[in-house]
């Protein structure tokens, strides 16, 4: 069998997946733009789009991102006076780049504009376009402040300055993240567009929507609010030790349709079309569901396509309720002007169940349909549905028995409704804390112990072709070859593709011996990262996945995605990204879907969905409540078991049941003060004893674990093995035990079993009989050909990369080593020892002493450190920086601006350690 991995087509899905994911928020007219307008476009963010986020969500090597700017130019004149004055004034304001990971600026400076310009562009022009950039990312937040969620002054005059003189003002916000929006009704432009960040293709999908190819479809996977204190979030965001989820299950529009309707300023599930809709409905009931017809009619003139959304009211009962919860939805076809479909969504009665932790409805720790009036409400956002059906339930009924787990320890009050005449009103009750002693219930419940057999020859490849069951294989292994499996190495292991972020499995000789090999897994939820500089395609967000509402969609544009991963040989993509957007200053939401926990569930099933036709597969993540990056390592998000199991587990479980999970990664964190890389009640007890998955567990890199009481450490492994979460994500050498991690130890004192080593084990190796690797160490791999990609991609050969070991003191010889411009050099190095290390390059030139030859070292595809050097009249000359070393295996990059040098060699000497371990 051969797959076809084709460009085109993967470039098509990927541009129709940005017209669909934008959302218009206003619309007097103005768009679509008229092809024989002129258009001046204001804002830097027009030269330096942001195709997604920072940190490793969005570090996408790419052949090349298609500019909005260029894409524009195809069929509209572009205000040249405008666009000469920004080319000038970006001249003397280059892109700033940062400082590097997590030191990027979240937007760059703005160009302030003069009133003459800006009057004289508007006689010459039909439309202004302003264009508006954020990013944010891994390991820092976005803040309260200007440049960052709020608008600058200098944008905001921008804003000013442009809508008094245009009578036709288009605002387009490439941003991840939905930010302050009190500007619209203050200068009211005469459109306003989410356009998030699109990838490689945004320009190309924004285009089609700005020129009227395509009409808007999207819908607000978040509530955007006046102002950042109506979040009831905001006062526990950001804090260093804990974040205590007083809100409860009132997040997002559960929140704000319940309490403070007053407060929004574009509902949850908005957007507008360039077209218009009607939209009629038939509901019929059964004894266990509603069936609903939603019949769609374009009314309008232009062809496009509409979202049905339907939201449960449960009567508030005892336990109390949010008055709109997503329960289903569904997007149309293109329909022609006149043309309708009619959209069939059910809606079970079993989503009419309630979590009750507390025990007031008689059944502790067990989902309850409490009596009452469930209605349901359908339309095409939360606030403009309308009443559609009403079904009422006589007597409590108990629908799914469980038992108590990952309950608080702190004492803290949650929110419940209080009903008043004219609506509710936020109370607060105490929340149910823990009553078991989850460390005493897991020893009840250990595996039987077993013991090492003989070995008898067996390979891993002889449980798949079923002459041996993996107990037996497994039963071979040594406690030392079930203590390294349990270690991933990485970065940038050399047992798999150059520049990936692990391998897990055959990370030891003696496991390779066995015929285990090394799974690989990657980076992230925007596309593959290969910090080798290797390219690759450039997804949409992963909120602007999730405001198409369209999970066909998404599932073919992640079969493309898969077909991509088989041709790296990837086995599992580190995404989707699963938490929620509980406050709006995450700096990961970019790559996080909604507020809401079954858009969220949803998607991540689609992205499974189109994955898993071609073999491969995605790891779930960040395993769970993982909603703040400041102080990630370290933070105790204090959360209630409701809240837990109806939101932030929810998209988990949706899934693990309907899409067949099979990789998960943890969190940094703590839940209710046990970290989760060792939380057996999530890992053990909910995630595989009620919800059925059998796959593997990861942690987070260089993540760490505590058992309760304990102070959290990256040495704690017996703990982690004990939750089942089967990786260690990663270390150097997984046979020589860099980090020191207790596995062993435990093993030999009792407080870990070799059983539940195998329990791990064998859950690695059942990942691996079903993933691609297996196939290609066996010789029975499907061939992938590539149809229409770029050269880059088309011509890319795994690079000859020397990998050496990296000892203080050494020189690396570059006499043979090309320095003509734009040339690069790649090597590898494992480094002995991690740390700080002045990195000498010596070279020479007959260059004049004014010459600058700049030459930039990248590690792993990060530029550490630039040595320019001048004419040196032949005489070799030394220059010396400060680099740090974080990871053991690193792909090393010299990039040659200008060329003219001669290159003697590159020196490595250890100034400071660091380890990992420790850090």
């Amino acid at each position: 069998m051969t797959y076809t991995l084709d460009w085109q087509a993967y470039t098509k899905l990927a541009r129709q997946t940005v017209a669909e994911g934008a959302v218009l928020l206003r619309n007097d007219g103005v768009l679509p733009l008229q092809p024989a307008s002129t258009v001046a476009v204001f804002g830097r963010n027009q030269f330096n789009y942001y195709k997604s986020g920072t940190g490793s969500g969005g570090m996408v090597n790419v052949t090349n991102v298609v500019s909005p700017l260029d894409m524009l130019r195809e069929d509209v004149t572009l205000n040249t006076d405008v666009l000469a004055t920004y080319e000038t004034w970006l001249e003397d304001h280059p892109f700033d780049q940062g400082e590097g990971w997590a030191a990027e600026p979240w937007s760059q400076e703005e160009m302030p504009l003069d009133a003459t310009l800006v009057q004289q562009a508007a006689l010459d022009s039909d439309v202004a376009l302003i264009m508006i950039g954020r990013t944010a990312g891994e390991d820092r937040d976005n803040t309260a402040d200007p440049g960052s969620y709020f608008l600058t002054e200098t944008e905001q005059e921008m804003l000013r300055l442009v809508t008094t003189h245009f009578k036709q003002t288009v605002v387009v916000l490439n941003v991840g993240n939905i930010i302050d929006m009190r500007w619209v009704e203050e200068t009211a432009p005469s459109a306003v567009l989410y356009a998030w960040q699109g990838g490689m293709e945004g320009g190309t999908g924004l285009s089609d929507l700005l020129l009227g190819r395509v009409s808007p479809s999207g819908k607000l996977p978040d509530t955007i609010v006046r102002s950042l204190d109506d979040y009831p979030s905001t006062p526990h965001f950001g804090h260093a030790d804990r974040a205590l989820y007083q809100e409860d299950i009132y997040v997002g529009y559960r929140y704000f349709e319940t309490f403070a309707p007053e407060a929004v300023l574009y509902p949850f599930g908005y957007g507008l079309s360039y077209t218009s809709f009607n939209l009629t409905t038939d509901v019929t009931t059964s004894a266990d569901a509603w069936t609903v017809t939603a019949t769609v009619t374009n009314t309008g003139q232009t062809s496009g396509k509409e979202v049905v959304q339907g939201y449960l009211e449960k009567p508030q009962g005892q336990l109390g309720n949010p008055t709109r919860q997503l329960v289903t939805f569904g997007k149309t076809k293109e329909l022609a002007p006149g043309e309708q479909e009619s959209l069939t969504l059910v809606v079970p009665f079993a989503s009419f169940a309630s979590y009750d932790d507390s025990g007031v409805t008689g059944h502790k720790s067990s989902y309850v349909i409490e009596p009452g009036t469930y209605q349901l409400y359908l339309g095409t956002d939360v606030r403009s549905a309308v009443l559609v059906a009403s079904h009422s339930v006589e007597t409590l009924d108990v629908t799914d028995v469980l038992t108590e787990n990952m309950a608080p320890v702190t004492a803290f009050e949650r929110i419940k409704p209080q009903a008043t005449e004219t609506g509710y009103t936020v109370t607060y009750e105490a929340t149910p804390l823990r009553t078991i002693d989850p460390e005493q219930r897991r020893q009840q419940e250990r595996p039987v112990e077993r013991t090492q057999t003989e070995d008898a020859g067996w390979k891993l490849r002889d449980v798949k072709e079923d002459r041996v069951t993996l107990e037996t294989f497994l039963d071979q292994l040594t406690d030392e070859d079930l203590a390294a499996i349990v270690r991933g190495e990485g970065m940038n292991s050399p047992r798999v593709t150059p520049g990936t972020a692990g391998a897990f499995g055959g990370v030891t000789t003696e496991l390779e011996a066995l015929g285990i090999p090394a799974g690989c897994c990657a980076d992230g939820p925007s596309g593959i990262r290969m910090d080798i500089g290797t390219k690759a395609f450039s997804l949409p967000n992963g909120t602007l996945l999730a405001s198409t509402f369209n999970t066909t969609l998404i599932a073919d544009l992640f079969e493309m995605t898969g077909l991509e991963l088989r041709k790296n040989e990837i086995d599992t993509l580190l995404g989707p990204g699963m938490n929620l957007h509980r406050h709006p200053l995450n700096g990961r939401n970019f790559e996080y879907f909604s507020e809401d926990s079954y858009l969220t569930g949803k998607m991540a099933v689609a992205q499974l969905d189109g994955m898993h036709r071609v073999g491969v597969t995605g790891t779930l993540k960040h395993f769970s409540a993982n909603n703040q990056e400041f102080h990630r390592h370290d933070l105790d998000s204090i959360v209630s078991e409701r809240a837990l199991r109806e939101l932030y587990l929810k998209g988990f479980e949706m899934a693990v049941k309907e899409g067949q999970a099979y990789s998960i990664m943890t969190t940094y964190g703590a839940v209710n003060g046990i970290w989760t890389a060792g939380l057996y009640d999530q890992n053990t007890r909910i995630l595989r004893d009620e919800w059925g998955f059998d796959g593997i567990v990861m942690t987070d890199w260089w993540a760490k674990i505590n058992a309760e009481g304990l102070e959290a450490n990256r040495q704690q492994t017996a703990t982690m093995v004990r939750s089942q979460n089967d990786l260690y994500m990663v270390v150097g050498e997984p046979g020589t035990n860099p980090f020191e991690d207790d596995t062993l130890t435990a093993l030999a004192d009792g407080t870990l079993r070799r059983s539940e080593l195998l329990q791990s084990a064998a859950n690695i190796c059942q990942f691996l009989l079903r993933s691609p690797v297996m196939e290609r160490v066996m010789g029975t791999a499907t061939s992938i050909d590539v149809l229409g990609a770029p050269v880059e991609e088309e011509t890319l050969e795994e690079q000859a990369v020397s990998h050496q070991r990296l000892v203080s003191g050494d020189a690396f010889p570059l006499t043979d080593v090309a320095t003509t411009t734009g040339s690069s050099h790649v090597f590898a190095v494992t480094a002995e020892e991690t740390g700080m290390y002045q990195v000498t390059l010596t070279a020479r030139s007959n260059a004049g002493e004014l010459a600058q030859m700049p030459v930039t070292l990248f590690a792993n595809n990060m530029p550490v450190a630039t040595f320019t050097f001048n004419g040196t009249n032949g005489e070799w000359v030394s220059q010396t920086k400060d680099v740090f070393v974080f990871n053991p295996h690193n792909y090393l990059k010299l990039y040659f601006a200008l060329g003219g040098l001669e290159l003697k060699e590159l020196t490595f000497t250890l100034a400071e350690s660091f380890h990992m371990k420790n850090g």
